[in-house]
Formats: C-alpha cells, structure tokens, sequence
C-alpha cells in the first residue's frame, strides 16, 4: 500500500537529526543546546510517527551548563546501537568537549559523560566495522588552516570496553581522512561513516549551517584511504535558490536503511515564512536510491518536496506527521512533560528556580535574581512553538509583592531577542500588565496597563497568524481580552538573532535583579497549532 508523508517530519526546534535502527525500530536524536533536558529520544516503527521517549540528559549534574548562551551547550549528537548497548556521542560547547554516553534503553537511564580527551573539534560520531574494530569520527579546524572554518574530518580507533571501567576509550592517533568536497569549502562537519557492499562511506555537511548548507559523501575500500569524493558532490542542496526557496538552510544528515531494503535520509532545513525562520532547524526525510554504490535523492527535482509516497506493508499504519503524544493542554503532575525545556540547569537541583513538589499539580516559578536576558539559571521552562500560526496559553497564579518583580508568558529565541508578557507590581501598588520587547540591548516597553481583574490567578495568552502577534489576558480561557495586537513576530528568528535555536513559547518569573521571597504558580499552559 502507498500513502504520503509531509516534511518536515519533526516540525520546529529539532536541529541535526542522527538515527540509528534496531530490528523494526528506528531512534533519532536532535540537538538542544544551553536548554535542559538535553538530547531528546525519539522512537519510531515507520519513520513518520515519532515518539519522544526520553531525553539522554536528564539529571541535574550530567553536565554543567553553567554561563552558556543558549546557543552553545550540546551540539549535534550522534546515536548508534550495537551488540545490545545504544550509544551517543555529542559535543559540549564552552566548559566541556566531546563526550560518549550509553544505554542498554534508549528511553533511558543514560550514562554519565564520558569525556573523550583528544578528540578535538566538535560533532563526533562512532562507526562499528564488521571486522570488530572500532572508530570515532570527528571534525576540527586544520592546524595549518588557510580560513577560517577550513576543516578537517578525521577518525581514531577506539576500545570501546574501555567504557566499562569509565576510561576514555580513544587509542592511536587521529588520523585526517577527508577536507572538503569543494574547493575553499567552510565547515566540513556532521560526520558519519557506513559500510555498504565493500565501501566505506564518509556522509558529512559542508558550507555553514546557513544557505549555504549542503549534504556531500565520498567513499573508500579501506577505512584509512585513499577516499574519493562523489563528482556530482553535493548529494542535496538547496544553497542555489536563495533565500525565497520554501525550505533553506539543508544539511547535515544522517542515512540508514529500513526493514524492505529502502534508503532514507534525515537532515535538517527551515522553512522561511516572510523571510525569516522563526522555527529554527527543523527534521526533514528524503527518500535515496544507490546508482553505482553513490547514492541519490529520489526525487525529480532532486530537491526536499513537500510530499513523498511512502510504500508501508502494515495497513494499520496511519502516515498522519503529528506528535501523537504530545498533548496540546500540559499539566505539570510532579514532573515536566518530556517536551519541555529549562534553561541551564543547574548542577545541583536544590538550586534550581522552579519546583515541581512545592505544589501538587503545579509548576512553581520562583523570583529569584535571575532573568532571561543573562546566563544564569531563570525561573523558565517553555516548548517549542511548531507552527507558523499558533496560539499559547497559560494559566498563572501570582501575587508580586515587591516592586521589581514580575511573572508571565515569554516567546524565547535568545536571551536578547524575545517578547515578555508579564505581571508585576507598579509603585502606586496596583497590579499591571505589559509587554516587553528584548529586541537587541535594552528593553522596550510596548504597552503597560493596570489589570482591569481582581485576584492573583490569570490567563495570559499569545497568537501568531501571518507573523504578527497578539496578546491577551483575562480570568480564564474564556474571556480573554486583547491586550495588544500586530505585533511583529520576525524579530523572534535566527536572522534576527543568531544562533541556532528555534522560539520556544513557556512561563517564566524573575526578581530582575533581586532575590525577592516569592513564586508564581502554573497550573497549565496550552499550545495548539492553528
């Protein structure tokens, strides 16, 4: 039977997709940066319907995030599974380097990080032979480089029981394999090695996680060389329609095989909208067929398509690209629902600023120094907006005490570039409402107003139709009032704002400065696509 899928197949904040199968089942992993928790697991038995299962780092002292920009933190893990245990690799920006953790469940517990001393650069990846032997694969800027971003791709042998007595496993030295497919080429990155039909395949992007962005491949008899690059290099690319193409920025890829014998290709890519990406990086599939042990996209236009035919052998298998599992309306019931995300969380939990068991049923945000336009650990936690339109909501219970402190709905693409709808108490003592525009150094209050409601619990919500928002307010969900409206939505974009994330709607509270003695509570927030 044949049906349809539609890209992307994960929608939003999901950048630099790895996938690995084992037996029916396939799992893919994404980055997530300064956000916690990190690495989020994915399952799937027919690579359209994803389930998040887990996330690799989900305990407070895994890693230290401590004064990361949101942008830094975990970049571009790698998963793979062999002889019952599954692995990923993954890189730690700032304070760390490049770490390997494992687990006998995908869905978890994970391992502490084991720190791979000597292995440079960023966006490691682990190739199993059949021969036995062992290999990481990584990429790192050449001693000798003539720019910046000239790259090298490079492998090392590893001992992989060496995991097992918490030793770094790297043995030998790093061998250089690869530079790049076109010449003066930026940022060789993203590297993945497989074995098909007697060659080795070294998959990797080059060309800046940017428009220029591109998947390209080269291949070996012997792991060590000499590799050849493909003549038709790159493999996929959309670098050449410039920036009014419906999806830009494609790359960085992964490649495995299903149960019938098809190739797949997952990558990221954007989708533009009034040109800007709001949504970040996103994970998009293409079908590839292999032509003279190279591989191709199988399209006509050989291009990322909306829509691709999908030939499924089980008839209960609805191909439908949704989240099935993620709810549209969260309730915090002692824990964060799998999808959602703090910012730097701290080391010890004692020290976080928020609670999940203050309150039974609740989300408590305290007011603590901490806001978002630092680096320190905020009272935040938020989702990943997955739409061009969209609406939020959240339920909130706050009471500001003192000037100075404030609680409410934020839309979050960096410490710098956000919209803040927030609660908080004016010197003439009456409780207010405004929205904040962080777009670049200082604040911008766009509209403040005294609540026209009595009593300390509201609804706060945002809309976003064609890139612009509107903001609103009320006692609950069915009698909100506009509180302002043809707000732009394009300052909340990498073009905007740089880095590599994607806007994530959630709740948040601060002290702005002070370490006041109070919290806000959350009692629900709501995301629906529209």
């Amino acid at each position: 039977m044949t049906r349809k899928y539609k890209n992307p197949i994960l929608s939003g904040f999901y950048p630099d997709p790895s996938i690995c199968r084992v037996g029916n089942d396939f799992y893919l992993v994404n980055s997530t940066f300064a956000y916690f928790p990190g690495i989020p697991v994915f399952h799937s038995v027919d690579l359209i319907n994803w389930r998040q299962i887990g996330n690799a780092i989900d305990r407070p002292g895994q890693l230290n995030y401590d004064e990361h920009q949101i942008s830094q933190g975990l970049f571009a893990p790698s998963i793979r599974y062999n002889n019952g245990t599954f692995y990923i690799l993954c890189t730690l920006i700032k304070n760390g380097g490049n770490f390997i953790i494992t687990a006998k469940n995908p869905a978890g517990p994970w391992s502490d990080p084991v720190w791979l001393e000597g292995a440079g650069g960023i966006d490691p990846s682990i190739f199993f032979d059949e021969n036995g032997r062992v290999w990481y694969c990584g990429t790192q800027g050449l001693p000798d480089g003539r720019y910046y971003g000239d790259n090298e791709i490079y492998i090392r042998e590893m001992n992989i029981a060496l995991l097992d007595e918490n030793k770094n496993p790297l043995i030998g030295e790093n061998i250089c394999i690869w530079h790049t497919a076109l010449l003066d080429a930026v940022w060789s990155e993203g590297p993945h090695i497989y074995k098909k039909d007697g060659w080795y395949y070294l998959l990797y992007a080059e060309g800046g996680t940017g428009l220029d962005h591109a998947v390209c491949i080269a291949r070996a008899k012997n792991i060590l060389g000499p590799w050849e690059g493909k003549k038709s290099n790159p493999v996929l690319t959309h670098r050449h329609l410039g920036k009014k193409s419906d999806v830009i920025n494609v790359g960085h890829a992964d490649i495995i095989d299903d149960t019938e014998g098809n190739w797949w290709m997952v990558l990221l890519a954007s989708r533009p909208f009034d040109g800007v990406c709001p949504l970040g990086r996103e994970t998009f599939m293409v079908p590839i067929y292999w032509e003279e042990d190279w591989p191709f996209v199988i399209t006509k236009t050989g291009l990322i398509e909306s829509e691709y035919s999908f030939l499924i052998t089980n008839e209960e298998l609805v191909m439908c690209n949704e989240f099935k599992y993620e709810s549209a309306c969260d309730h915090f019931n002692g824990k964060l629902p799998l999808h959602w995300l703090v910012l730097r969380m701290p080391v010890n939990l004692k020290d976080a600023a928020f609670s999940l068991t203050e309150r039974n049923s609740a989300l408590r945000l305290f007011t603590r120094e901490a806001g978002l336009r630092g680096r320190d650990h905020p009272a935040f936690a938020g989702r990943r907006i997955r739409d061009k339109n969209w609406v939020f909501s959240a339920l909130l219970e706050f009471n500001p005490k003192a000037d100075g402190e404030s609680a409410g709905i934020v839309l979050l693409q960096s410490e710098d570039w956000h919209y803040r709808l927030e609660i908080f108490r004016t010197l003439s003592d009456n409780i207010s409402l405004r929205l904040i525009k962080a777009g670049g150094a200082q604040d911008e209050i766009i509209i403040s107003s005294d609540l026209p409601v009595s009593g300390s619990s509201f609804v706060l919500a945002a809309s976003c139709e064609d890139m612009k928002l509107s903001f609103f307010y009320g006692k609950d969900q069915y009698s909100l009032v506009n509180f302002t409206n043809n707000i732009d939505a394009r300052i909340l974009s990498t073009e905007y704002a740089g880095g590599f994330v994607g806007t994530l709607a959630g709740v948040f509270a601060s002290g702005n400065g002070k370490n006041i003695d109070n919290y806000a509570d959350v009692l629900w927030a709501e995301y629906r696509g529209l």
